[in-house]
C-alpha cells in the first residue's frame, strides 16, 4: 500500500518522507513514554510468542479445514489453550512461581552458620519518619518516601522536599529546593536547620515531562537498554566529593524462559540548576551518569550503601522457599516453603534495612546496611523464624541466609511479635496505637549471641491508615524471639538496653542455661544458698560403708595405746 502512494507522483512522496521523518521524531523523543509498552514485551516474550504461534497456526488450520465441525473444533482447542493459559499462568501464578524459580536459580546464596550483630540500631520506623517530614513541609510541598542510606559513616533518614503533586503548575516550573537529612540512631529526630539542606534538583521525582526523574533516566537510555531496563526506587546522598547527588535505583530483566529482575546498577543524577544546554540534552539524551554494577566498587560512597530496589530483594529472598527443591512450594508438598510474612495496617513491609556487623563471623560479607527478611512457614497458622535473610544493600550478587529452622533453634518470627507487644501491657488503647516494623536486634548478651526483634509503638489516624504519628520519645520494645518475653526499654539511653533485657531475663536464662551472673551483678544469698543446694544434690551417692570404716578406726586406737 505504501509503495502505490509512493508511485503516484512527487506531492505523495514528499508526504511519505514527512510522516517517516515525523514518527522517527516522535519515536526518538517520546520514548520514555511507551518504554513500559517495550518492558512488557520483554517481561513476556516467551508467552507472547508462544500464543501467537498457537494463534497462527490455528487460524492456519482453520482457513484450511471446509467443514463446520473441524473449524468449531479447532475454535474449541484454540479457546481452551488460551483458557488454561490464563487459569495456571496468571490465576494460579505459575508465572510468577517460574519466574522466582529463575531468580532461585541466579543466586549466588552463601549460608552462614554464625548471626551477624546488629549496630547503629534505628529507632523510628519509616512511616513514623514519613509522617513527622509531611508536618514539616508547606502546602505546595511534598515530601519523598524516606530512604536509609550512609552519609560519610552515619546512617540516616534521607528525602527530598519537592513540589506538590497537587499543584502542576509548580510541578513545570519549580525545582526540589531542599533535602531532608535526618539520623536514624537519634530518639529525636529534627526536620530543622541543619538537617534540613539548601540543594537544588532541577530533576524530581514529582516535576513534570523532561525534568521527571523517570523520564531522564529513560531517556539517557540506549536501544538496547529500552528493552531490558527499567528506573525504580530514587535515594539522595552524598557523593564522594561531598555533594548531594540522586541516585536511581535500575531494575535489569535478564532471561528468555520467565525473565526475572536483577539489581541493575544505579543512575546518578548531579544537583544544580540547569541552563538551556542541559535543557538541550535533557530532552534529547536525557540526564544521569550510568554505573554498571561491576563498577560500583570505584565509587566508594556507593559501597556498602542502600541502593538496590526492594523489588529485586523481595523476590531474591522469596525465592529460598525452592531449597527443598522445585517442587516443594507446591500445595501437596511445603516441606521447607516458606513466605515473607505481610505486616497489618498499612505498615512499612519487610525489608527492614538495617545495619549489620559480619566483623566476628565466619563470612566473607562486609559490615554495613543489609536488606533483611524474616521468613516464616507458607500457613497463616504458622509463625515460627525460619530463615534470616540478609541481602548487601548496595547490589553485591550474594545473599547470605541463616537456617533457624533446621538448626531446631525454635524461634518466633515477626508476624507473632504484635500480639506478644500488646499481650504485655493490657492497659495500652491499641485501637489508637500499635507496635510495628519489628526489626532485627541481635547482640552478644550474658555469654551468648542473642535474637530480639526491637519494635516501635506508633499512633495510628482512625480514618487514614496509612497516617501513623511518631513521638520524640516514642516506646520501644525488644522482644527476645527465643523466650518470647517483651521487654520494654528506655529509648533515651541505648546503651542500657542491653543490660535492661539482661535484668529482665537473667534468672531465666539462668535457670534454663546456667549462666553465670554479669554487669557487676553480685549473687544475692538465697542465690548462693540455692547453688550450695545444687551442689550438694549434684554429690553422686556412693555405698554406705561407715560401719565398716567405724570398726577399722577401733581397732587402730587399740593397737595405738598397746605401743604406748
Amino acid at each position: 500500500m505504501i509503495k502505490s502512494y509512493w508511485n503516484k507522483g512527487a506531492k505523495q512522496k514528499r508526504i511519505t518522507i514527512f510522516v517517516a521523518l515525523l514518527l522517527l521524531i516522535l519515536l526518538f523523543f517520546f520514548r520514555d513514554d511507551y518504554q513500559p509498552v517495550l518492558l512488557f514485551l520483554r517481561k513476556y516474550i516467551f508467552v507472547i510468542l508462544l500464543s501467537v504461534l498457537i494463534l497462527v497456526l490455528g487460524l492456519r488450520k482453520f482457513r484450511k479445514t471446509a467443514s463446520t465441525g473441524a473449524r468449531l473444533g479447532i475454535l474449541g482447542l484454540l479457546i481452551i489453550f488460551f483458557g488454561v493459559l490464563y487459569f495456571f499462568g496468571w490465576n494460579q501464578g505459575l508465572y510468577d512461581y517460574m519466574k522466582t524459580y529463575n531468580v532461585f536459580n541466579s543466586l549466588n546464596k552463601v549460608e552462614i552458620n554464625e548471626l551477624p550483630l546488629t549496630q547503629n540500631e534505628r529507632i523510628q520506623p519509616l512511616r513514623n519518619i514519613y509522617s513527622m517530614a509531611n508536618e514539616s513541609v508547606g502546602e505546595t510541598k511534598d515530601v519523598s518516601l524516606p530512604h536509609l542510606v550512609r552519609i560519610g559513616t552515619e546512617n540516616k533518614w534521607t528525602m527530598a522536599i519537592q513540589p506538590s503533586e497537587k499543584y502542576v503548575m509548580q510541578r513545570i516550573s519549580d525545582n526540589t529546593e531542599e533535602v531532608f537529612a535526618v539520623s536514624s540512631t537519634t530518639p529525636f529526630p529534627r526536620f530543622s536547620n541543619e538537617n534540613r539542606i539548601d540543594v537544588t534538583f532541577s530533576i524530581g521525582e514529582s516535576l513534570k515531562f523532561s525534568r521527571n526523574t523517570y523520564n531522564a533516566v529513560v531517556q539517557r537510555f540506549n536501544p538496547w537498554m529500552l528493552f531490558n531496563y527499567e528506573p525504580s526506587d530514587t535515594f539522595y546522598m552524598k557523593n564522594d566529593d561531598g555533594n548531594w547527588v540522586e541516585v536511581v535505583s535500575l531494575i535489569k530483566w535478564k532471561g528468555f524462559f520467565f525473565p526475572y529482575p536483577t539489581f541493575g546498577g544505579v543512575m546518578i543524577i548531579d544537583s544544580g540548576e540547569h541552563d538551556f544546554n542541559d535543557y538541550i540534552e535533557r530532552i534529547t539524551i536525557g540526564k544521569g551518569t550510568f554505573v554498571h554494577p561491576d563498577e560500583i566498587k570505584n565509587y566508594p560512597f556507593l559501597t556498602k550503601q542502600n541502593t538496590l530496589a526492594e523489588e529485586v530483594s523481595q523476590l531474591q529472598a522469596e525465592s529460598l522457599k525452592f531449597l527443598g527443591g522445585f517442587s516443594d512450594p507446591l500445595p501437596w508438598n511445603m516441606e521447607t516453603a516458606v513466605k515473607i510474612p505481610v505486616m497489618p495496617k498499612d505498615q512499612n513491609q519487610q525489608p527492614y534495612v538495617t545495619d549489620f556487623d559480619f566483623s566476628g563471623s565466619n563470612s566473607d560479607a562486609y559490615s554495613g546496611l543489609y536488606h533483611w527478611f524474616g521468613l516464616e512457614p507458607v500457613g497463616d497458622e504458622r509463625t515460627s523464624l525460619s530463615y534470616s535473610v540478609f541481602i548487601p544493600a548496595d547490589g553485591t550478587d550474594k545473599m547470605y541466609y541463616y537456617d533457624h529452622a533446621s538448626k531446631k533453634q525454635g524461634y518466633a518470627g515477626v508476624s507473632a511479635m504484635p500480639l506478644k507487644v500488646k499481650e504485655s501491657r493490657k492497659e495500652y488503647d491499641w485501637n489508637a496505637s500499635t507496635p510495628v516494623e519489628f526489626r532485627p536486634y541481635i547482640k552478644d548478651i550474658a555469654g551468648r549471641k542473642r535474637m530480639f526483634f526491637l519494635g516501635t509503638i506508633s499512633s495510628i489516624s482512625s480514618t487514614d491508615a496509612q497516617q501513623f504519628d511518631g513521638s520524640a520519645t516514642p516506646d520501644l520494645v525488644l522482644i527476645d524471639s527465643e523466650y518470647r518475653d517483651v521487654i520494654w526499654i528506655d529509648v533515651k539511653h541505648p546503651s542500657t538496653w542491653d543490660e535492661e533485657v539482661y535484668k529482665q531475663l537473667n534468672e531465666a536464662w539462668r535457670a534454663s542455661e546456667g549462666i553465670g551472673y554479669y554487669y557487676n551483678e553480685t549473687p544475692k544469698d538465697e542465690d548462693i544458698l540455692e547453688q550450695q543446694m545444687d551442689s550438694i544434690m549434684r554429690i553422686p551417692k556412693v555405698n554406705d560403708n561407715s560401719e565398716q570404716i567405724e570398726a577399722l578406726q577401733r581397732k587402730l586406737d587399740s593397737l595405738k595405746a598397746i605401743e604406748n
